[in-house]
């Protein structure tokens, strides 16, 4: 089944989630090399690809997991929970229509 994991960041949590990027995103090359991932990406806190020091606000990440617990621990290992990037995160089910 699919799950949507949103996790919103922390205020000023810039220069955290740029000291711990190549972990998060080494634990998200897993499940693409997997085949598990559909899609993921960050929220950019203005209106650009390109956010600069304005940052992000949060990420999205849909992928395929075997359960709501297997989706929601893998979620909350990610890199950016521990060095406190997010603040909080979600992980809901999902059903593909398109």
């Amino acid at each position: 089944m699919l799950y949507v994991i949103y996790a919103e960041d922390n205020a000023d949590s810039l220069t955290k989630r740029q000291a711990v990027r190549p972990a998060h995103v080494a634990r998200l090359q897993l499940l693409q090399d997997e085949g598990r991932l559909i899609i993921a990406g960050p929220m950019p806190a203005v209106d650009s690809n390109e956010p600069g020091v304005a940052g992000f606000t949060g990420s999205t990440v849909i992928a395929e997991f075997s359960s709501l617990e297997e989706a929601q621990s893998w979620a909350q290992d990610d890199p950016y929970i521990a060095a406190g990037v997010y603040k909080q995160v979600a992980v809901k089910p999902f059903k593909r229509t398109f």
